[in-house]
């Protein structure tokens, strides 16, 4: 008679410096089965299970896996002593509308949890909900596809034609191919309020005042303490990081040299927007004010009749929107006279993006709502004439994509596509990075690169490389590990 099998699990979490941990790691062996399960301390995490021939062999493959945690900073620990990373999901009252009329909505997708971030481009239109799923669609509202994040969603922003998701679990996922990856890591101690990403380079804002810089690499910066908290704006361009916080916008350098500007405004920062020339903070006392990017002088106000919730302009400032908390949108023309206030017809607005005579909102009630913004369907809507909204359904059979977990989730090649290019992990000064092995590419450059399957000397196929300003490559397209 055999002897019985016992159960044997494994914990570490993650110490990092100044207290920051915030991941776990288990592994669980039950004879010949491997149960990982890792995530976010004080979250269910996520499970994989594997199944080998043998007893030993499975403990030897658990083995593996612990030590190469261990490499990698985890320590054996007690679940439930340490406490879950903090995470403040912004606390919104939504009133009915006072406006009138109703905004002509042209369609309306209603995601199933409240939503935060909104991004619009050429071709589509993106929308973040708290239950971690990002949804793609055309402009005229049909559904594309959809990503399914492990956590909640706290903002969509766009780095050029690269689209970022910040998430409640202080990751900051690339979603511009179909194999979305955790491109940045955000230390535990940092309760994310807003992020922004330029030419690579990841800003964070959070619920203390502080904005925490990080490069392409997911390698720290610098951080700065502002002089208020609750800093629900941060935007960056090649000239300054302006970050919003409840008594007002302060401007750094890029680099971290110092402070360039500080400009109370009226009410606490819940929102901010930026053109080339200004900056627009949506403010608790029901305006949005106009900042001059050169020295921070208030060069426009627009009043509202509730606190101001989200806003955006039209194309150089022609035009700034806002939403309010009483479900209201509005619309200024640039010196800050109002043209038009409307309903939203449903919830209010919590971000906003408009684009080609559209206005695009997502709002406190889980929707992306497009709104006709041309002259004449707003004067239309102000007579009280408006479009029959479309209820946008999900297709049956919606392509969704999740975040590579492990290098066995990664498809695999056996030769090169034409026109593709081969990258390899190397490892530098006890970093794994990875580099270009094709031919035409600058080979002292960094490739930005899914952490989680990078294996030493592990080279893998990927569609395109674009140049960015800070001497780095990021990955367009598909990512195909080279047998």
């Amino acid at each position: 008679m055999s002897a019985a099998v016992c159960t044997e699990t494994t914990y570490l979490e993650l110490s990092q410096d100044g207290g920051g941990a915030h991941k776990f790691y288990e592994v669980t062996v039950d004879g010949q089965v491997v149960t990982v399960r890792y995530g976010r301390i004080g979250a269910a995490g996520q499970t994989q299970t594997s199944t080998f021939p043998t007893v030993e062999k499975a403990r030897a493959a658990a083995a593996r896996k612990v030590g190469e945690k261990v490499r990698k900073g985890y320590a054996p620990a007690v679940p439930g002593q340490r406490a879950p990373r903090a995470v403040t999901r912004r606390q919104v009252a939504s009133a009915p509308s006072t406006a009138r009329a109703v905004a002509p909505v042209l369609w309306r997708f209603r995601t199933g949890s409240a939503a935060f971030g909104v991004h619009v481009d050429d071709d589509r239109c993106w929308v973040g909900n708290q239950a971690g799923d990002v949804y793609t669609l055309d402009h005229d509202g049909a559904v594309l596809a959809r990503f399914n994040l492990p956590d909640g969603v706290k903002c969509l922003v766009a780095d050029d034609f690269w689209i970022y998701a910040g998430c409640d679990d202080g990751r900051v996922y690339d979603l511009s191919s179909k194999l979305p990856f955790a491109a940045y890591d955000i230390s535990a101690d940092v309760d994310i309020f807003w992020l922004d990403i330029h030419e690579g380079v990841l800003n964070v804002s959070d619920r203390a005042g502080r904005l925490t810089v990080i490069d392409h690499e997911d390698e720290h910066q610098w951080a700065r303490r502002s002089q208020g908290e609750h800093a629900w704006m941060v935007r960056a361009d090649d000239r300054a990081v302006y970050h919003g916080h409840h008594r007002g916008v302060t401007a750094y350098t890029p680099e971290g040299g110092g402070e360039l500007w500080h400009t109370p405004t009226r009410g606490a920062v819940l929102f901010g927007w930026q053109e080339d020339t200004a900056v627009y903070a949506g403010t608790a006392h029901r305006v949005v004010q106009r900042l001059s990017k050169d020295d921070g002088r208030i060069e426009a106000t627009y009043a509202c009749d509730s606190p101001v919730y989200s806003c955006a302009t039209s194309p150089g400032g022609r035009f700034v929107f806002a939403g309010d908390s009483a479900s209201s949108v509005y619309c200024f023309d640039r010196n800050g006279t109002r043209l038009w206030k409307l309903g939203t017809g449903g919830g209010s607005a919590l971000s906003m993006q408009y684009r080609d005579e559209r206005l695009y909102l997502v709002t406190t009630d889980g929707s992306l709502v497009c709104v006709d913004a041309g002259e004449a369907a707003i004067e239309a809507a102000q007579r009280g004439s408006v479009p029959v909204a479309r209820d946008v359904k999900l297709a049956a059979a919606l392509p969704t994509y999740a975040p590579a977990t492990a290098a066995a989730s990664v498809a695999t090649v056996v030769d090169v596509p034409a026109g593709s290019v081969v990258v390899e992990c190397v490892r530098e000064s006890g970093r794994l990075r990875v580099h270009v092995v094709s031919e035409g590419y600058e080979p002292s450059w960094n490739v930005q690169f899914p952490r989680a399957i990078r294996e030493p000397g592990a080279r893998y196929v990927v569609d395109a490389l674009h140049p960015a300003a800070g001497g780095f490559y990021r990955v367009r397209g598909d990512i195909r590990r080279l047998r």
